[in-house]
C-alpha cells in the first residue's frame, strides 16, 4: 500500500516535493522526531494493527500537527490512535465489503484538493462506507460518495487542529486496486499540496496572559516570548 501511494503522489507532484515511506515495523515505526521534523505532510493509511501503534509516537505526531505538520489520513486510517485523538470523537462508521461502485461527488469544486478530478470520481469496485461517521462537522466538506446499495458518505473532509490541516479521504481498501487509479492519485497529491503550511517554523500554539504576557503553552507558563507569526 505505502509504495502504490507513494508513487502516486511522486508521479503527480514530479520534482515538486520528495517522497519517503515508513512502517509499523520500523523502529519508531520510522517516525522519529528527526524524521517528523523534516516533513512538510504524514499520508497515513492503516487497517487491522491500529492499536500496535506505540501511544509515544502517536503523542509525538499530535504534537507536531499541532505545530503545523500536515497530516493526509485515507480510508481505515479514521480508526487509528492518532485521528481519533485529533478529532476528539469514536470516528465510527457503516461499511460493506462487497465489490461496491462508489461515486465520489464534488460538493466544492473551488477548493485546491478538487483540481483536476472528474466529477464524479467512478470507482467500479470498492468496500463500502456508509453513515453515520462520528466526526466532528468538517470544516470543509470537498466529497461525498455515494455507492451502488444506496448508501452516502462525507468522503473527503477538512479540519484545523492547531497550527496543522488534516484531510481525510475514504477510498482505499487493501483488497481492490483503488490507489491505481489515476483520480484517487490526483487527490492525494492535491491534499498533500494542501496542507502544507506557510508557516516559517514549528511551534504549538500558545497562550499569552493578558495581565504579565507570560505564555502558555498547555504545559506551563514561560516568560514572555517574541511573536514566531
Amino acid at each position: 500500500m505505502h509504495t502504490t501511494i507513494g508513487a502516486g503522489i511522486a508521479e503527480n507532484l514530479a520534482d515538486r516535493c520528495e517522497v519517503t515511506t515508513v512502517t509499523l515495523d520500523d523502529p519508531e515505526h520510522g517516525l522519529t522526531e528527526d524524521v517528523l521534523a523534516r516533513t512538510d505532510v504524514l499520508v497515513w493509511w492503516g487497517h487491522a494493527a491500529h492499536a500496535e501503534v506505540a501511544d509515544e509516537v502517536v503523542e509525538r505526531v499530535h504534537r507536531h500537527v499541532l505545530s503545523g505538520l500536515g497530516l493526509v489520513v485515507l480510508h481505515s486510517g479514521h480508526w487509528s490512535k492518532l485521528f481519533v485523538r485529533l478529532m476528539g470523537t469514536t470516528c465510527t462508521l457503516r461499511w460493506r465489503s462487497e465489490h461496491d461502485r462508489e461515486l465520489i461527488w464534488t460538493v466544492d469544486p473551488t477548493h485546491p484538493i478538487a483540481r483536476g478530478v472528474p466529477h464524479p470520481i467512478v470507482i467500479d469496485e470498492d468496500e463500502m462506507y456508509g453513515e453515520f461517521f462520528d466526526i466532528p462537522v468538517p470544516d470543509e466538506l470537498v466529497f461525498i460518495s455515494t455507492f451502488s446499495g444506496g448508501e452516502a458518505f462525507r468522503s473527503g473532509c477538512t479540519f484545523r487542529r492547531g497550527h496543522g490541516k488534516i484531510f481525510y479521504f475514504r477510498p482505499g481498501d487493501q483488497d481492490y486496486p483503488t490507489y491505481h487509479h489515476r483520480d484517487v492519485r490526483r487527490v492525494i497529491a492535491n491534499a498533500v499540496e494542501w496542507a502544507v503550511t506557510d508557516r516559517p517554523g514549528r511551534s504549538l500554539p500558545t497562550l499569552q496572559r493578558y495581565d504579565t504576557d507570560d505564555f502558555f503553552t498547555g504545559h506551563d507558563y514561560t516568560g514572555p516570548i517574541e511573536d514566531e507569526a
